[in-house]
This record gives C-alpha cells, sequence and structure tokens, in this order.
C-alpha cells in the first residue's frame, strides 16, 4: 500500500523545480495533486510529464499567485470539487525579487517578498484548513530555506521572510493542532534550473566542502515532503527539517 494512498495535495509552485519533484513524489505514493502556478504553459507542460508516469492519483492544475488571497481560494475550491478534500497543503512557491543589502531595499520590492513568501503561506494555510482540515485533519509542508538560519549578504530579506516562516511554523502547529501537522523543510542549495547561475559554475568548489560532497536535488526534498506528509510523521509538528548536504555542521571560518 502506497503510504498517501488517496490523499489530496494542493502544491504551490508545482510546475517546475521543487514543487514539481514534490508533485511526482506525491502521486508515486498514491496521493491525489493540484499543482497551481502562475503561468499556464508551465502547468500544462508539468501535468504533461506527471500523466507519463503510471500512478493511482489524478492530477489537476490552477493557475495562481501564491500572493494573491482570492485566488488561494480558487485552487482549493477547485480542489475541493474535483476530489471532494485537501488532507495535505506544501506551501512552496516563493519570490525574491531583490538581491543586495537591506539598507537599500526599497519598499514595493518587500512588499512583494512578504506578500508571497510570508503572507501568502497563511493564506493558503486559511483556505486548506477552513475548507477541509478543520473538519478532517491533515498535513502543511512550508518548503523555507537553510537561509532562514544563516547570514547572507545578498539575500538577506529573502531569508528573513523564510525566518519568518519557521516561526509561523512553529505558530501554526500550536494554532492548528491536534486537527492539522504543521512542518517545514529548509532547503540548502538545490540543482534547480531556477538556482542553475548560483550553483553550476561553483558546483566542484561547493560540494568539496559540504560533509556529503553533493547538492542537493529536488528529489531530496521531496522524499522529505512524503515523510511529513504521511503518517510515519505522525507525532511530529512544529519542526523544520534541515536538508543542506551539511553545511551547517561545517566548523567556523569555513565557507560553505
Amino acid at each position: 500500500m502506497n503510504v498517501l494512498d488517496g490523499r489530496v495535495a494542493v502544491i504551490t509552485g508545482g510546475s517546475r523545480g521543487i514543487g514539481l519533484a514534490i508533485a511526482r513524489a506525491y502521486r508515486a505514493a498514491g496521493a491525489h495533486v493540484t499543482i497551481a502556478a502562475r503561468k499556464a504553459d508551465g502547468l500544462a507542460a508539468a501535468r504533461a510529464e506527471l500523466m507519463t508516469t503510471p500512478a493511482a492519483g489524478g492530477v489537476h492544475t490552477v493557475v495562481a499567485n501564491a500572493g494573491e488571497p482570492e485566488q488561494a481560494q480558487r485552487c482549493v475550491d477547485e480542489t475541493m470539487e474535483r476530489f471532494g478534500r485537501v488532507d495535505i497543503l506544501v506551501n512552496n512557491a516563493a519570490t525574491n525579487p531583490y538581491h543586495g543589502a537591506l539598507i537599500d531595499l526599497d519598499l514595493p520590492r518587500a512588499e512583494k517578498t512578504v506578500r508571497v513568501n510570508q503572507y501568502g503561506m497563511i493564506a493558503w494555510t486559511r483556505c486548506a484548513w477552513q475548507a477541509s482540515m478543520a473538519e478532517h485533519g491533515g498535513a502543511i509542508v512550508n518548503i523555507a530555506s537553510v537561509g532562514g538560519l544563516i547570514v547572507d549578504p545578498h539575500i538577506g530579506y529573502y531569508n528573513a521572510t523564510k525566518a519568518a516562516m519557521l516561526h509561523l511554523t512553529r505558530q501554526l502547529a500550536y494554532e492548528l493542532g491536534p486537527k492539522a501537522r504543521v512542518n517545514a523543510i529548509a532547503p540548502g542549495l538545490i540543482k534547480t534550473e531556477l538556482a542553475r547561475a548560483v550553483w553550476e559554475v561553483r558546483e566542484p568548489i561547493l560540494t568539496a566542502k559540504l560533509p556529503l560532497r553533493r547538492l542537493g536535488t529536488p528529489e531530496d526534498v521531496a522524499n522529505a515532503a512524503v515523510f511529513l506528509a504521511s503518517d510515519a510523521s505522525s507525532w511530529m509538528t512544529g519542526q523544520t527539517l534541515v536538508l543542506d548536504g551539511g553545511a551547517l555542521a561545517l566548523p567556523i571560518g569555513v565557507d560553505s
């Protein structure tokens, strides 16, 4: 029996990278999935890929911006109409429109980052809770970042919103228990297309310093997301799984 047989998952930012890997893993584990993303063509390609893999679970796609609460509601409503419930929510979508020192950050880009990375998580969680989880229970998986635990010279504000996500995970675990469990994953550098400019040229240097000697893959994060959505983690809530290849275990002075 698959560990997620018959369950229904909503995944934001589900058309590529980590979100698509999670959708793939959830279907393989027996779940129905709704994937949401901003671009219809990306969703169509993701659906086509998912449907080429034999699995019992259905696939539904919804064009939705994670930072727009009314679009979150529409996505959850469509999922309820299609599958009858929402058992799992993966808050994966994020944005990072600003690179630079905090002291030079402008308000419009700060507001956009917070709207998607922080408030978006709350809005999607509220929709899933009110539609299904308050009555039937469920599991919420927040895709944060190891950046929420460190200082970075270029993406400090993005990391601050991810640090907020880690705290909000604990807060929501307290507020929504015992019906819903709420946990987070904090990935390190993952080999996605979106991050290719960061890792491709420097991969040998980066991996040589990591205890596990490799960068992470979307499948690494997806495996953890299956665990957090399944009954294998049934007594776990308010926690953060760090998936960084051991980067945070490096001695002080060793640049990861």
